[in-house]
């Protein structure tokens, strides 16, 4: 069993937010935080065969690329 499955999160160029799970072959987007959560939870859901498989924690790690110039 998975404790804690951690799911790195970007704004989409496009517009909203995609999430990447870590050690996981899981994607989703969604276009506001809320909804970005519960795409999530249904893709974490549908990812493991059984919810005793499942973590018990998701955690989002949020990365902001900016560039500017000098």
């Amino acid at each position: 069993m998975m404790s804690e499955l951690i799911f790195v999160v970007e704004e989409d160029p496009e517009g909203g937010y995609t999430a990447r799970a870590l050690g996981e072959n899981i994607f989703t987007q969604g276009e506001t935080m809320e909804e970005l959560k519960e795409m999530i939870r249904d893709a974490v859901a549908c990812h493991f065969d059984s919810p005793d498989l499942a973590p018990k924690v998701i955690r989002m790690h949020f990365v902001k690329e900016e560039v500017f110039a000098l």
